[in-house]
């Protein structure tokens, strides 16, 4: 029996150019701060898209063990005033007017993003599966968000902070649960400088074994 093969008709140009795009997203995400962010609201549907791609993130045995609580509007100054509250006794030995000025900037610092993302880790009670796979699913889950956002021109960075954790951690986080802070997206001007961090070369990273 004769089994006839049909060529790709998928150009080898094609993959690379698929290729070139995908890593050209990967090495262009970067922490966009929130004092970098400029006013704007994101799209309810692309606010949507970009959690929906999160809960595609890969999982053991599909516990899916993540959960997240989107703050904008009035929580945005909420949480400026609760990191001003959290870190006043933080700035006691500066003057006066240092720590007026310090605790003025964490007021002001969320206000320009688009929205604040507590990001919460769910243990499957029936499944005992090790935390840290659970956190890498999660971990996963905020990679693809912030690779989304980066496909949209959409800045975003990962606080990891404990004013970030506890914050997250009042709004009704049951037993199996925990906090693993907030992500901060927003819009950026156009002129934002790219990062110029580098990565160490690939030879002193990976070992070829055959």
């Amino acid at each position: 029996m004769k089994i006839k093969t049909k060529s790709s008709k998928i150009k080898e140009s094609d993959y690379s150019d698929k290729l070139n795009k995908i890593s050209k997203n990967i090495r262009k995400r970067r922490s966009v701060y929130a004092d970098e962010f400029i006013k704007k609201e994101i799209p309810q549907k692309l606010l949507e898209e970009i959690l929906i791609n999160a809960t595609w993130a890969p999982n053991h045995k599909m516990t899916e063990p993540w959960r997240f609580i989107v703050f904008k509007g009035k929580y945005l100054k909420e949480y400026g005033d609760y990191m001003a509250h959290y870190y006043k006794d933080f700035y006691n030995e500066l003057s006066y007017e240092a720590q007026n000025e310090k605790l003025k900037y964490l007021r002001n610092y969320p206000l320009n993003a688009a929205c604040l993302i507590g990001v919460i880790m769910v243990r499957n009670a029936k499944i005992n599966l090790p935390e840290w796979e659970e956190i890498a699913a999660v971990s996963s889950a905020v990679q693809n968000i912030a690779l989304t956002c980066t496909a949209h021109k959409i800045g975003s960075y990962w606080s990891t902070k404990p004013v970030a954790i506890d914050y997250v951690a009042q709004f009704g986080l049951a037993e199996n649960e925990k906090s693993l802070g907030l992500l901060y997206l927003g819009y950026y001007p156009e002129d934002l400088k790219s990062s110029t961090k580098k990565r160490t070369p690939l030879s002193k990273k990976v070992l070829y074994l055959e």
